[in-house]
């Protein structure tokens, strides 16, 4: 049970995986800073804030209400996925691919023999078949 368990662990992509998430999330938080202080105002440049501190386009409702679409939450929401994505994608995804293909080149893979397709099989014995009849 334990050394399905360690065979598990020490597999390349549950160790990268879990260093991703770990590292995704602490970045997160650097990531929501930098969208709250520098990307909202900037947004907020272009709309102006509602009492709630949303900002977007603002419409009047059915019964005379304003009513905010948050678009600024959404634009934050996806600068900050994209940020979080760009960072694990350079500082682990591209490090590990080009580890890979180091480990790769050092210990080439041992091409194992490759079986003839159906259709080939079927050619050899169609011309087996015409070569027997001949003689």
């Amino acid at each position: 049970m334990f050394q399905g368990f360690k065979e598990f662990i020490t597999k390349g992509n549950v160790i990268d995986l879990a260093v991703a998430v770990v590292i995704g999330g602490a970045f997160t938080a650097i990531v929501n800073a930098v969208v709250s202080s520098i990307i909202n105002p900037l947004v907020a440049l272009f709309f102006e804030a509602d009492a709630a501190g949303n900002f977007g386009p603002t419409m009047t409702g059915l019964y005379g209400q304003q009513v905010t679409f948050p678009l600024g939450e959404l634009i934050s929401a996806i600068i900050s996925f994209l940020a979080v994505a760009l960072v694990v994608y350079f500082v682990f995804v591209v490090p590990m691919n080009k580890y890979k293909e180091r480990q790769a080149a050092k210990n080439p893979a041992v091409e194992e023999e490759t079986l003839p397709t159906e259709q080939e099989l079927l050619i050899e014995i169609r011309d087996a078949l015409r070569k027997s009849n001949a003689d």
